[in-house]
């Protein structure tokens, strides 16, 4: 599992924001690029969280990110429904809580150690 949530890290980290800063920034002109990179991320998620069972940091890393992203371009309408049904398991977590009223996403996550 530790390659897993390794991966999803690098991918969010490495990828994922900085295509998504671009769409943002940009005022969607490379949305098509964004999804398309969405939806090749959305056939890895294991569920019910991005690596299996068990919320993990890789869920706590991409949260924030792919949170903001479905608010500004609706990822289930745009190929992501696996990206999308994690977020709605995610929202039902303690552990993650998000504030609409000010962009804010703060992740408690408890290792199992």
């Amino acid at each position: 599992m530790t390659d897993q949530i390794d991966q999803w890290r690098n991918d969010i980290n490495d990828r994922v924001k900085v295509v998504g800063k671009q769409a943002v920034l940009r005022g969607g002109k490379n949305v098509d690029e964004l999804m398309e990179l969405l939806r090749s991320l959305d056939d890895k998620v294991v569920g019910p969280y991005l690596c299996g069972d068990t919320v993990t940091v890789a869920d706590a890393s991409a949260f924030p990110f792919l949170w903001r992203i479905d608010d500004e371009y609706d990822l289930e309408k745009n190929g992501c429904k696996n990206i999308r049904a994690w977020l709605d398991e995610c929202g039902k977590k303690r552990c993650i809580q998000k504030d609409d009223s000010i962009s804010l996403v703060v992740v408690v996550v408890v290792a199992p150690w």
